[in-house]
């Protein structure tokens, strides 16, 4: 049995027991999105799994301090080579529009879509183009330290300046000289050196958004943003850093690099990295046809909710793979716990009270704490749930006491999951008509009861009968 929460930890390349360096506080740095474009439901599982780990640790009392970033700007079609436009730019072209307006639309509409997920958001969400400022006092702790080099196009940081490069990933420099493609800079020392600042030369000449800077007008390097906000926001030193596997490589690196070289982050002491998102056993492709975003899966009359659950099937750290059948059960699932919910609270109740629920309560609610506790186990977690559900609805009989004990742990658990649907009030003009209804068929006007039910129905809710229910009718919205 867990007593503490274990995590696991890319930079050990094992799970290990948390443990908060400051007493009941928890900082978190998670990589943000980059706001050229709506957000695809891979990079929602993304921000899905960063909600989790703040519920839990919430759940578990801790204060969570953590922040998300906005890329708005410096984050190219070839980061890995330095190479390529700006992609704010390119969808600005596309879109006719400027840079700013593009990143503040789609920044917008990617929050929008964080709560339709039930997703709490970050403490802090600070935009790469208002932290300017903070980036080029970091690049020039680098320069005053030795770690970079000048080219015609920008300022590099020179990876052969810091020994332990390529730790995380299991990557030498040898391994990435080995691999590395045609040089894309002739200019550069080594393969894995980055940008710090760009300069206005060459594909780059004409790029609007820029600064002046001890190096020139120009740009920051892509990677500069997540180091220089992590310290501005969580100090030199905090618990976790969170993102996705295709950053361990290189964005990662150069973040490390980058924090220890400026002296400005010492230690982080969790790594943590969530997998990639399948559709169909295939990788998300526009050629395919296969890039869907929230507002497509609403269009097809899905509940966000339904993609909530259907990502917390899946550990985060293993590849998840997305169908419409796989989407089309967790709608179903999510709806029969919203149902469930529903029918605990108008349950008709005895005075009859028995241990049976309370223990119920207990044993699941452990499965499910232990679960959380063992690396975010949110498939073993829903499972908990599943099977308490299963083992109340072979109880008949339940006393105030039992009603409240299933609610309680259905609130309980829904901290970190977040799957219930937000209480909606009930027009009291509707809730007349049901009265009313009620009445009439109680006195065998059927005829009435009908005209009764296509009215309510015509205000958008639907009535059902419903013995178990102390009203003996439900409203639900249609």
């Amino acid at each position: 049995m867990l007593k503490s929460i274990y995590f696991y930890n890319t930079k050990t390349r094992k799970k290990e027991e948390f443990k908060e360096k400051e007493t009941g506080i928890v900082k978190i740095y998670t990589c943000g999105p980059t706001v050229y474009s709506t957000q695809h439901i891979g990079n929602m599982r993304a921000a899905i799994t960063a909600d989790i780990l703040h519920r839990t640790l919430e759940y578990f009392k801790y204060t969570v301090i953590d922040v998300i970033n906005i890329t708005d700007v410096g984050h190219l079609t070839d980061d890995d080579h330095d190479a390529g436009e700006d992609k704010m730019l390119k969808a600005a072209r596309k879109e006719k529009k400027g840079p700013y307006e593009i990143a503040r639309y789609y920044e917008e509409k990617y929050i929008a879509d964080t709560k339709k997920l039930h997703i709490k958001g970050p403490k802090y969400r600070p935009r790469a183009t208002e932290h300017i400022k903070e980036q080029i006092e970091m690049i020039k702790l680098l320069e005053e330290r030795g770690h970079t080099y000048r080219t015609s196009d920008g300022l590099y940081f020179d990876t052969s300046t810091f020994k332990e490069y390529g730790a995380l990933s299991g990557q030498k420099q040898e391994d990435k000289k080995a691999g590395a493609r045609v040089k894309l800079d002739s200019e550069k020392r080594n393969p894995s050196d980055f940008a710090l600042w760009k300069f206005l030369t060459g594909e780059n000449e004409h790029h609007i958004m820029k600064w002046d800077s001890p190096w020139g007008i120009g740009f920051p390097g892509w990677h500069i943003e997540c180091s220089a906000m992590s310290h501005k926001y969580l100090g030199s030193e905090f618990d976790i850093h969170m993102g996705g596997i295709e950053h361990i490589p290189v964005h990662h690196e150069n973040e490390i690099a980058q924090n220890v070289c400026s002296g400005a982050i010492s230690g982080i002491s969790f790594w943590m990295h969530y997998q990639h998102m399948m559709i169909d056993k295939n990788k998300m492709s526009k050629s395919l046809g296969n890039v869907y975003s929230l507002e497509d899966l609403e269009k097809k009359s899905y509940s966000p909710l339904a993609l909530r659950e259907l990502c917390l099937r899946t550990h985060y750290r293993k590849t998840m793979n997305f169908t419409f059948d796989a989407l089309d059960a967790a709608q179903t699932n999510v709806k029969k716990l919203n149902e469930f919910k529903k029918r605990i609270e108008e349950i008709k109740v005895t005075e009859n009270a028995d241990e049976t629920v309370r223990k119920l309560f207990n044993t699941y609610l452990d499965k499910f704490e232990q679960a959380m506790k063992d690396d975010l186990n949110t498939a073993l977690a829903l499972a908990a749930v599943d099977e308490f559900i299963t083992e109340i609805n072979r109880k008949r009989i339940f006393s105030e006491q039992d009603k409240e004990t299933v609610l309680e742990f259905l609130r309980r658990t829904d901290k970190v999951l977040a799957l219930l649907e937000e209480e909606e009030r009930i027009p009291s003009e509707v809730e007349k008509l049901a009265r009313e209804r009620e009445v009439a068929r109680e006195k065998k006007e059927f005829g009435e009861a009908d005209k009764l039910r296509d009215e309510i129905k015509g205000r958008g809710y639907d009535v059902k009968d419903d013995k178990s229910s102390k009203l003996g009718y439900r409203l639900t919205k249609i």
